[in-house]
């Protein structure tokens, strides 16, 4: 199983970037995926996650109303919609799989990582 991150990158505060995740070796419509994000210093925490059928969106009070999770199933990828970003959102954001397909905030419920992509936000 391989998820692959892309679409980081250094931007100004309020600018928007999307996150793309292309997952491959896994029956993508059976996962729930997820994002989570790991700043400078700080423990890795959950950013959104979109569950299978139904697709449940779950987020982060930190980013609702600015980030938007999700999926493709004709492409086997999950995106993240950033918007309003500011300095607090810098970090590495991964993307997880979840076999279980319910969508979880905790990050022991996910069974696939990605390897992360850089975002920084320049006030």
């Amino acid at each position: 199983v391989q998820l692959v991150e892309s679409g980081g990158g250094l931007v100004q505060a309020g600018d928007s970037l999307r996150l793309s995740c292309a997952a491959s070796g896994l029956i993508f419509s059976r996962y729930a995926m997820g994002w989570f994000r790991q700043a400078p210093g700080k423990e890795r925490e959950f950013v959104a996650a979109i569950s299978w059928i139904p697709e449940i969106k779950n987020y982060a009070d930190s980013v609702k109303g600015r980030f938007t999770i999700s999926r493709d199933s004709g492409k086997d990828t999950v995106y993240l919609e950033m918007n309003g970003l500011k300095s607090e959102d810098t970090a590495v954001y991964y993307c997880a799989a979840d076999h279980r397909g319910f969508g979880a905030k905790v990050e022991h419920q996910y069974d696939y990582w990605g390897q992360g992509t850089q975002v920084t936000v320049s006030s």
